[in-house]
């Protein structure tokens, strides 16, 4: 569409521009449809028919539904079962004039014109075919005659009552009753599966209270009647009785699947269509059921838990819906699992991913057909001409067949016909009707001419010119877009755009036109809108709502209170900007908005009035808020790097306004796109200003908006700017890290490359890159090349490793950015052929050495140095043979560097090489050198043990590495909590001696350990650690205690019972009056208690323990006196020692023993 623009003066003072829509001829052609209002001939296309799985309901008559569109009129045709049904002699089918919808009236038996139906619509140009329709008429069955014996089952078990309902169609919908027909109540413990039987987790005493009923209900679909509504429903009952054989208790069980059987199943999801899966347990308690996919919480969009959680339905499955389901049945006995694999599959029905459109050609063009669905599997596509297999067809010049494309070449009037795509596959098919149209037509505009729009500023305008023509007309614009409907598309409308726009379609037969009067109005403005407001009960509430308008345009106010519309009256009164509420109440709080509205567009602002006591008042007017946005941005002053914004300051709302953050967003205008960010901070300006001059990027399209801070916090954003577009410029940055060296396995040349600037950086479109380069130290021309795409360059045929001068610059649609600062780039490197010669080492130490070499007559960037460990100086101490390398710097006559991390006491092989960034150079001749000795390494798996409540002991491993001949270690060790006589012991151990024991003074002492190894050449690093409190389980677990030990424990069983045994034979000896052998002895003895005591009685022995402290009398012949014989009451009173408890019995302790 070409769009040119003139303008002159009107009376008005107002510009008129005429935009005239200028429609080419094309050469290639895309669908286009043929208008219905007009004469221009056109093939049949159905585009009305009956559902393909069509269930009717058995009166009179049923409606088989086909219209189609074509000119001339199309003639209608049936088939039933793939025989043409003849309408015309069957008395009881017609069909309705000009349309191929059927009307069949039942005299007789409905079942009789059950089948597949299929409509073809045909006229001179072809035939459209339908889908086909399968016709079943719904049938309400009666239930098989059965005997239904009456069910035993015990309490406790579980219990399932088959419905099997007689089959439809449609399918029935199933209940349950008791014998009163009230519903049977269903819970956890009974409920209903999909297929209508009923499911008893286990079984109580109440279910045999009633019988159960199971009810079929049959709905009839497309019933319609001159009269209120009346569903009709014929019920089929099946009744079931059962006896309960009453248990004492019923026994806990755990749970045990009852449908699905077993721990996994599998089920098969269409995709798009529903998903039911069910999950019944038995089980006392009654089973708790949970699902989990994937054995994870599953997520519930799109799911839905129904009947106690036993059911899930998915609605529309999706591809994502396949994989494991897990229902998990638990009850206190325990819990169990039963995975549900399923797996989803597509039907065809319905996914068609390019349905096929017509076409319509001018004679000698050409165009294509294309039809592609998807499934699985994967749909055949199969093409139709006139409802003719394509194959069958007679040929047609120019006609192509390509899998899903039928392509058209150098058409004639004879290639029109309708063309069917069948994609089908084992679930079904798919079936959709294009057509092709051959005719030279001049273009037609369609729709009212001399049209008025009317638009606001800001808005997006649509100017429709509907088209017809063939050739089908091409669409060009240049300000605006023009959509492929003819449709003129003005974004951000502005006063400008007013005036007459006149659409031309023309093509090489002929032309038309038509014009469109288009109005831009000034937008509304709510200039004061309402802000929220705290009043005292009884006083004067006002809001604001001042507006701004285009004065051409009628526009009405009007005032809401919680989005209902408010009455006016007394006390509420209404004038040009604002509401009052006079006397206001606690009833009139609530939000209130202002909606301005005009034929064009409509308007609101709102705020909230809240009614407060006196004293409660008081207090917040003494608080201030947030302040409220700016409005009204307006941008003025456009450059190519700035712009001045301007903005009206909202309410401070008691607190002054300290700064304005401008924000903004921008969309980069890159080359072929837009790169939109989110809002970023621009700057901050004092709060004194509604005006500044913001700094901005070239060729860069900016939002604004603003924000006022204030002391309490900073406020709503304001609404946006409109869009603002900076000018071009040419770039201001420079390419970063540029660099030139060899490329690939070439040599001979260098790829120069760089990092790209960043979009915000490139001031333009068409961003490139100028690149020069010449050889350094060279009289030569500097030599550049321009590049757009690619962020390198490669200069070929250059010498070997030869330096050059390399320098980039931006360019962009302007003009050329700076230039770069010169670098020195290399082109391609070689192998090196010679290698370092007279390598060797000197300054050994045990660690370090200094190894030099003289260099090759050429500098290479670097020298290799490859060494490895080959074996150490003791001969039973393995080592790693990992090659390790040090890469030097070549500079200098000769070169050296140090070698370091080398390990003590070992034997070592080194070569050099010469390298460069791509290759390395042969190696130079091996050499061999020794390290000497060094200090150990820390010794290794120091343990701290304790086997015995006062020692202590220690072991180690020796050092991973020696680094020479041990010598010995030195362990060190001192009391924790040291006190000044307590000092640091120092033990010195042989090399050969990896543990030491240590004594202590008692359980509750720690120390502190520190054991180093050495050599000769001096002490290794130590290992440190503190005892830990082997009183602490932790620490005595594993230690050695010999209370515990099973000989200790027997042997001190066995001196317990020789001890008892003794005291036992010495009571029975005592008590059968046994005499102590040398009656000398016993009188010495005596005599000498006598003497030592002082008073005391004749007796040969002093059991004076025995009786506490009591002097006890003995017969002549040894034995107590009372204690084993009794003593007189009258002794007893007589005597001081008297013990109130009654003696001992010989016979008792006797019996005792």
């Amino acid at each position: 569409v070409t769009i040119r623009y003139t303008a002159e003066m009107k009376d008005l003072k107002c510009w008129r521009i005429l935009a005239i829509l200028t429609i080419l001829q094309q050469t290639w052609i895309s669908a286009m449809e043929i208008p219905p209002d007009g004469e221009e001939l056109q093939p049949p296309m159905i585009f009305k028919e009956s559902p393909q799985d069509y269930i009717v309901d058995p009166v009179d008559p049923i409606i088989v539904e086909c219209e189609a569109t074509g000119n001339p009129p199309p003639v209608f045709t049936w088939t039933r079962n793939g025989v043409y049904l003849n309408v015309a002699r069957d008395p009881q089918v017609s069909m309705r004039w000009r349309s191929g919808t059927l009307e069949i009236f039942f005299w007789g038996r409905p079942d009789d014109y059950e089948g597949v139906y299929q409509c073809t619509a045909t006229n001179e140009f072809g035939s459209a075919l339908s889908s086909y329709i399968n016709l079943r008429v719904s049938k309400a069955r009666t239930w098989l005659k059965e005997y239904l014996e009456p069910v035993s089952v015990v309490v406790g078990l579980p219990l399932i009552l088959p419905c099997n309902p007689p089959v439809g169609p449609p399918k029935p919908d199933t209940y349950w009753l008791n014998s009163t027909m009230a519903p049977i109540r269903q819970d956890r413990r009974v409920s209903k599966a999909e297929n209508g039987d009923l499911y008893f987790s286990s079984i109580v005493a109440d279910d045999a209270l009633t019988n159960y009923v199971c009810v079929a209900r049959f709905p009839f679909t497309n019933t319609i009647q001159q009269k209120p509504p009346l569903i009709l429903v014929k019920f089929s009952i099946k009744c079931m009785l059962f006896y309960v054989y009453v248990a004492r208790m019923a026994a806990h069980t755990a749970p045990k699947f009852l449908k699905p059987k077993g721990t996994a199943s599998t089920a098969i999801a269409m995709l798009g269509e529903e998903l039911i899966l069910e999950c019944f347990a038995a089980g006392v308690p009654t089973p708790f059921i949970k699902w989990t996919k994937d054995w994870e919480e599953m997520s519930m969009t799109g799911k839905k838990l129904e009947n106690f959680n036993k059911t899930l339905r998915v609605k529309n499955v999706s591809m994502d819906d396949g994989g494991d389901y897990i229902c998990t049945a638990s009850n206190r006995m325990g819990s169990l699992d039963h995975v549900i694999t399923v797996r989803v599959k597509c039907r065809i029905l319905h996914y068609f991913i390019i349905i096929p459109e017509s076409l319509v050609l001018s004679r000698d063009d050409g165009g294509s057909i294309v039809c592609s669905a998807d499934g699985i599997p994967r749909p055949q596509i199969q093409w139709l001409v006139n409802g003719e297999p394509i194959s069958d067809a007679p040929k047609s010049p120019g006609r192509q067949v390509s899998g899903d494309t039928l392509t058209f070449r150098a058409v004639v009037p004879d290639s029109a016909a309708v063309f069917q795509c069948n994609a089908s596959n084992q679930y079904g098919y798919i079936m959709a009707n294009a057509f092709l149209a051959v005719m030279d037509m001049k273009p037609r505009l369609l729709g009212p001419r001399d049209e008025l729009i009317k638009t606001t500023e800001g808005n997006h305008t649509h100017l429709d010119c509907p088209y017809f023509g063939s050739p089908k007309p091409d669409l060009q614009g240049s300000r605006h877009r023009i959509l492929p409907n003819g449709t003129l598309e003005i974004r951000n409308t502005k006063l400008q755009d007013q005036g007459s726009y006149v659409c031309v379609a023309s093509n090489v037969i002929g032309r038309d036109e038509k014009e469109v009067q288009l109005e831009v109005k000034e937008p509304i403005k709510i200039v004061r809108a309402p802000h929220n407001t705290v009043v005292i009960r009884g006083s004067l509430a006002r809001f604001d709502c001042k507006i701004k308008f285009d004065s051409t345009l009628d526009v009405t106010v009007t005032w809401l209170k919680d989005k209902k519309f408010l009455i006016l009256g007394r006390r509420m009164t209404k004038d040009e900007d604002s509401l009052s509420i006079a006397d206001v109440y606690r009833r009139d709080e609530g939000v209130y908005t202002c909606r301005v509205k005009s034929e064009l567009e409509e308007v609101t602002a709102s705020a909230k009035l809240t009614v407060m006591g006196t004293t409660y008042y008081s207090c917040i007017l003494l608080l201030s808020d947030r302040p409220d946005p700016p409005s009204d941005l307006e941008i003025s002053d456009p450059s190519e790097r700035s712009v001045r914004l301007t903005w009206v300051p909202g309410l401070s709302n008691h607190n002054p306004i300290k700064e304005y953050l401008v924000q903004y967003t921008e969309d980069l205008l890159a080359d072929y796109w837009l790169l939109p960010s989110g809002w970023k901070n621009l700057s901050s300006y004092p709060g004194s200003l509604n005006s500044v001059i913001l700094q901005l990027t070239p060729f860069v399209e900016y939002r604004f908006r603003v924000i006022a801070v204030n002391g309490i916090g900073p406020s709503k954003p304001s609404w946006p700017s409109e869009y603002y577009q900076t000018g071009g410029a040419v770039p201001d940055a420079i390419p970063k890290n540029i660099q030139g060296m060899g490329s690939g396995v070439f040599r001979n040349n260098m790829e120069i490359s760089w990092e790209p600037l960043e979009y915000r950086e490139w001031n333009g479109p068409k961003l490139g890159y100028m690149v020069w380069w010449r050889r350094r130290d060279s009289r030569e021309e500097w030599k550049n090349y321009t590049t757009y795409w690619w962020c390198s360059y490669i200069i070929y045929d250059t010498d070997t490793f030869t330096p050059y001068e390399i320098k980039v610059q931006a360019v962009n649609f302007f003009g050329y950015g700076p230039e770069s600062p010169v670098v020195i780039g290399y082109s391609g490197e070689d192998r090196p052929v010679a290698a370092p010669s007279d390598l060797g080492v000197s300054d050994i130490e045990s660690s370090t050495l200094t190894v030099h070499w003289e260099p090759v007559s050429r500098l290479w960037l670097v020298s290799q140095v490859y060494y490895w460990r080959e074996s150490s100086r003791l001969p039973w101490h393995t080592v790693s043979r990992r090659i390790k390398t040090k890469s030097f710097k070549a500079n200098g006559p000769r070169l050296s560097g140090t070698l370091t991390g080398l390990v003590p006491y070992s034997n070592y092989r080194m070569y050099i090489v010469v390298a460069n960034n791509r290759f390395e150079g042969p190696p130079s001749n091996t050499i061999e050198f020794q390290t000497p000795e060094g200090v150990p390494s820390i010794p290794r798996s120091f343990r701290i043990m304790h086997r015995h409540y006062d020692t202590i002991y220690l072991d180690w491993e020796e050092p991973a590495e020696p680094n020479g001949i041990l010598t010995g270690y030195i362990l060190k060790y001192q009391t924790l909590n040291v006190t000044l006589g307590d000092r640091i012991q120092v033990e010195y151990i042989p090399p050969n001696i990896t543990y030491f024991s240590l004594r202590r003074f008692d359980r509750y002492t720690r120390y502190k350990f520190s054991l180093a190894a050495q050599t000769e050449v001096g002490v290794g690093e130590a290992f440190t650690e503190e005892s830990p409190h082997f009183t602490t389980e932790e620490y005595t677990r594993d230690q050695v205690d010999i209370v515990t030990q099973g000989w200790f424990i027997g042997l001190m069983c066995a001196v317990a019972l020789l001890v008892l045994i003794m005291l036992i034979v010495f009571f029975i000896k005592r008590s059968r009056g046994g005499k102590y052998p040398g009656e000398e002895s016993r009188q010495g003895r005596s005599q000498g208690a006598i003497e030592h005591i002082g008073r005391r009685t004749n007796s040969d022995d002093s059991l004076m323990e025995y009786g506490e402290g009591e002097e006890i009398e003995f017969n002549e012949d040894g034995s107590f006196i009372g204690e084993y014989t009794g003593v007189s009451k009258r002794n007893m009173d007589r005597s001081p020692y008297h013990d109130s408890s009654e003696p001992t019995s010989p016979v008792a302790i006797y019996s005792f023993a």
